[in-house]
């Protein structure tokens, strides 16, 4: 009993193993992120392509190897970088431009039957068409050429001119570079996008960029403190002819005034001449009508002229139809002091002697 379980057991990882030989020979798996292409010696034409986006899984071949083999390409987009190129300006200018292009096999037979010769590992064939996609887009960034370097470094109101030089890369890649003018499509290449990384200066060019900036700084700069003196020389010359106009019409405004009030003072004039000391007591009366109130402190001069009218015996000693005279307040004052030494019968009969000096407070 026991040896038939033996030989049971002895025969069934006999057969376990003969199906996963049997498997490892006669099928394959496809993932959906894979084309397969399936050759029978080293050949293939258009039904040995098996595209994992419909026909993922386990396939099966009674083919052994190596008569038939599967070659697996990975559908997914790729990245390829180019490093720093040093290109030419429209401006004959020199620019370091980085770049880079996004692709993936569009057609595995094209893609085999191109870079199957070199290996038979995927990678191998991956790596020659990058070198490919690397030559080339090294060769369209000639483009750059038909730029001028500011035109690479304003940005305008649609990002600039780098899209659109990005834009002519990718349809100048997509046309293809290559001798025989064949396009990246009959090598079963797709390509995705084309990018600009960087746009550097070299040092040469850095300085002269520098330099015509400064220049161009300084340009504006003087353009401007012209612009400020020619205006502020208009102003002052506005200014000018705006001050003489008005000091022209002012002094000929004072004149006309002038003129008129002489004109106008002149009957008046005329007419205080024909008595000149009932004028001068006539304004000493009105100055002190207009200027002296029940409340009023006065700081007046001695010398100034009818101050005497303010003091309380300014009209004694006056006979009737007397005016008094207007002199100064020191003159009055004098006067006083010489009333005061003369004998007292030599003053007016009704005019009291005085003892109140006006110089020594007797006015209010």
């Amino acid at each position: 009993m026991q040896r038939i379980i033996s030989w049971i057991l002895t025969f069934g990882v006999a057969l376990v193993l003969l199906a996963a030989l049997l498997s490892y020979v006669f099928m394959f798996t496809v993932r959906f992120t894979e084309t397969a292409v399936v050759t029978r010696w080293g050949k293939a034409d258009e039904n040995s392509v098996i595209d994992g986006r419909t026909q993922a899984g386990a396939h099966w071949d009674i083919r052994p190897y190596p008569i038939r083999r599967v070659t697996k390409y990975d559908s997914r987009v790729r990245w390829v970088p180019v490093k720093l190129e040093t290109q030419q300006t429209a401006d004959n200018k020199q620019v370091v431009v980085e770049a880079f292009c996004t692709w993936r096999v569009d057609n595995a037979l094209k893609f085999f039957q191109t870079f199957g010769n070199r290996g038979e590992r995927p990678e191998e064939h991956f790596r020659a068409a990058q070198e490919m996609l690397t030559s080339n887009l090294r060769a369209t960034m000639a483009l750059v050429s038909q730029y001028k370097l500011d035109d690479l470094f304003t940005a305008g109101d649609d990002g600039g001119r780098i899209p659109e030089l990005e834009k002519g890369l990718l349809a100048a890649l997509r046309a293809g570079t290559t001798a025989d003018r064949k396009s990246l499509s009959d090598f079963g290449i797709a390509v995705v996008d084309v990018g600009i990384t960087r746009v550097l200066l070299p040092e040469q060019t850095t300085k002269a960029v520098f330099d015509r900036m400064r220049a161009r700084a300084e340009r504006l700069a003087q353009e401007t403190e012209s612009r400020g003196a020619s205006l502020a020389q208009k102003i002052r010359a506005d200014a000018d002819r705006d001050a003489n106009r008005i000091r022209r019409f002012s002094e000929r405004l004072a004149q006309d005034i002038r003129s008129r009030g002489e004109l106008e003072a002149t009957p008046f004039l005329a007419q205080m001449n024909t008595n000149q000391e009932l004028a001068k007591f006539l304004q000493t009366m009105d100055f002190i009508r207009t200027s002296y109130a029940k409340s009023t402190t006065l700081v007046l001069s001695g010398s100034t002229p009818g101050i005497q009218m303010l003091f309380p015996d300014a009209t004694e000693g006056l006979k009737a139809g007397q005016i008094p005279a207007v002199v100064g307040g020191s003159e009055w004052a004098a006067r006083r002091r010489t009333e005061d030494q003369e004998p007292a019968s030599t003053l007016a009969p009704n005019a009291p002697a005085s003892t109140t000096d006006p110089v020594r407070g007797g006015g209010r």
